[in-house]
């Protein structure tokens, strides 16, 4: 089979196209055939060597497939060939077939195809959880939503409005992200290219500042969010885009009772009681036109290198998915 593999961590120049053996499922695990895998800054982050744990090389990237079940192992009980599926994996997405364990497979609706199952369920997991489960949004809330026209935020953005929340503050680079976002149902738009965009938040605000903020590029953009929270805020980590680490002094967040909380995926996949309704909940969304996917491009697998420059350069929009 083709794959998408690194063996050294770098830019995207590293990731070369190969001939792999086609791996057998056994106990519980099943082959997929994949026909979307999802790109996301996880696999930018592994590719560099600063991913939240360890990426051992060689590695095959990719953690969101959706496909065709072609076979599975001897203790299959609850899926068969023919099935159309998504799921999560650690590993092994960027490539013709991956082994998943039938534990955690999606079955997916008739109506659904493959470039929206593949867009919803990492992206729209992350976002759903950041708000409700890290961010603890209530009703009449304002969120900050940076990188609004993104995979994460477009749905963020949605979802925020789904839950109820009173103000939605979105950030992008571009008018057009901007315009973007404000479809999606954002209420304030601030271009955050702008060096006093945290001013704006604040006078978006009457000065209060945001209940929930939603922050994954680090450096200087986690100083200024954490400028932006309100009394009892919230502001929920879930990556570094900007390759910069942030310190500061957790005794600030005391005056005004707030909280800066790391968000990691994974850690709600081992847990069937967050993971399932939550799947159900999104799926129901977007059965019911409540949810909208954007889908920012689709591309062959071998253009996993082009793709990875796009991603980081900032010039893209909604999720990008690759076909092998």
């Amino acid at each position: 089979m083709k794959a998408i593999q690194f063996t050294e961590y770098g830019g995207p120049e590293v990731l070369k196209l190969v001939d792999l053996e086609k791996p057998k499922p056994t106990g519980r695990e099943v082959l997929i055939e994949i026909k979307a895998v999802g790109v996301n800054y996880a696999d930018t982050a592994r590719r560099e060597g600063q991913y939240v744990v360890h990426t051992a090389l060689p590695f095959i990237p990719g953690a969101e497939i959706a496909g065709v079940v072609v076979e599975v192992g001897d203790q299959v009980t609850t899926v068969s060939p023919g099935m159309r599926v998504a799921t999560l994996i650690e590993s092994g997405g960027y490539a013709e077939f991956a082994l998943a364990d039938e534990r955690g497979l999606i079955p997916l609706p008739e109506q659904l195809d493959f470039h929206s199952a593949v867009a919803l369920p990492l992206q729209g997991l992350s976002a759903y959880h950041i708000l409700k489960t890290m961010g603890r949004l209530e009703k009449g809330e304002s969120v900050l939503v940076h990188a609004a026209a993104g995979g994460v935020g477009t749905i963020a953005v949605q979802l925020a409005k789904e839950f109820g929340a009173g103000k939605i503050i979105a950030t992008a680079s571009t008018t057009e992200k901007l315009e973007l976002a404000r479809e999606m149902g954002a209420d304030v738009l601030i271009n955050y290219s702008e060096p006093d965009w945290e001013k704006q938040v604040l006078e978006a605000t009457g000065g209060k500042g945001v209940d929930v903020a939603l922050e994954m590029a680090g450096g200087e953009v986690f100083y200024k969010t954490l400028k932006c929270l309100a009394t009892f805020g919230r502001l929920v980590i879930f990556g570094v885009a900007s390759g910069e680490q942030s310190r500061f002094y957790p005794s600030s967040l005391m005056a005004r009772n707030q909280s800066v909380i790391g968000f990691f995926l994974p850690q709600i996949m081992r847990k069937p009681q967050l993971l399932q309704p939550s799947l159900i909940e999104l799926f129901t969304y977007l059965g019911e036109g409540k949810l909208k996917l954007t889908i920012g491009g689709v591309f062959k697998l071998e253009e996993a290198a082009a793709v990875h420059t796009l991603l980081q350069s900032r010039k893209t929009q909604g999720k990008l998915i690759l076909e092998p």
